[in-house]
């Protein structure tokens, strides 16, 4: 059951309207890491990390079953940092520093305790990285999911339509999936992805409206659990992506109808993501408090009705 990750290990700096968060671990393959690890093992993490990132992090994760024979860590160097505050609608943010440090030269190697992975998931980072990961893997896997956002759009294009062409399903939000496609109908916007630029499976997130899952000519939508606070919404949407594929990875069936189910475990994810900065309640959840999140999303949904 094993599953590849492929993202970034980071330092953030947030500021909410609830507070601060002063400099804490962040990245998009340490959210994926954190919210998988809860459904399968091992979890093979490639990344890139400087001398400053904390042991005791990668103590944490490793004992959640992570490997870190992907992981390069140059220790003379910085890790990637980000800083950004949100507005009081928590949906909007302003980034206020974005530091590449090691990550700006990152070539990923993929080593061969990786190779055989039946799950591979692509956070967000240059199509050109991206690309290299699936090139890399000697048999392809099973299931290949891969994230990516507008910047990747503006300066990236070409290189973005290619390795869409490799990939099975694509996670984009409702803004990116517009500018992927020039539609504004998100109908219209699936549509087109699925059926000219390579993908199987198309997922938009819509924060805290829900995710829409498309294949051929389907269609299912997962709600948001509506929370009374939301604390950080940073890594939300990779902690979507971790337990979306972690489920797919634990089961091992990737048809649409599990699919919903995934994407019913990746809104319940990202709900505790929500509820404190960083990793925070990612770190502490258990089986049972997830078990009991998606009786609350089966809640949420749940109606009988006599058909006319």
């Amino acid at each position: 059951m094993s599953l590849t990750v492929v993202g970034s290990m980071a330092f953030d700096d947030i500021e909410t309207p609830f507070g601060k968060s002063g400099r804490i671990v962040g990245g998009s393959a340490t959210f994926i890491a954190w919210a998988a690890s809860n459904f399968v093992k091992p979890i093979n993490q490639v990344s890139v990390i400087g001398g400053d990132f904390p042991q005791e992090e990668l103590d944490a994760l490793g004992a959640k079953g992570v490997a870190f024979d992907g992981v390069q860590v140059k220790k003379d160097e910085k890790s990637f940092y980000w800083a950004g505050r949100y507005h009081m609608d928590m949906n909007t943010r302003d980034t206020l520093a974005t530091e590449l440090n090691v990550l700006g030269e990152f070539q990923p190697v993929i080593p061969d305790s990786y190779q055989g992975s039946e799950f591979l998931i692509l956070g967000n980072l240059t199509p050109q990285v991206q690309l290299s990961v699936i090139k890399q893997m000697k048999t392809r896997p099973k299931l290949i999911v891969m994230d990516t956002m507008n910047f990747w759009m503006e300066v990236a294009m070409d290189d973005l339509k290619t390795v869409l062409k490799e990939v099975d399903v694509l996670l984009v939000n409702d803004g990116e999936a517009r500018q992927l496609t020039g539609e504004f109908s998100l109908v219209k916007a699936a549509r087109t992805i699925l059926t000219t630029m390579g993908p199987k499976y198309l997922i938009i997130k819509k924060g805290e409206h829900g995710a829409l899952l498309f294949h051929e000519n389907h269609v299912f939508f997962a709600p948001a659990l509506p929370l009374e606070e939301v604390f950080d919404p940073t890594g939300a949407g990779d902690t979507f992506a971790g337990g979306f594929i972690g489920h797919l990875a634990k089961t091992k069936d990737i048809s649409f109808e599990n699919m919903k189910t995934a994407i019913i475990v990746g809104s319940a994810m990202a709900s505790f993501c929500v509820e404190r900065f960083g990793v925070g309640r990612l770190r502490e959840i258990t089986a049972e408090d997830i078990s009991n999140r998606l009786e609350q999303f089966v809640q949420l949904v749940n109606f009988d009705i006599d058909l006319i």
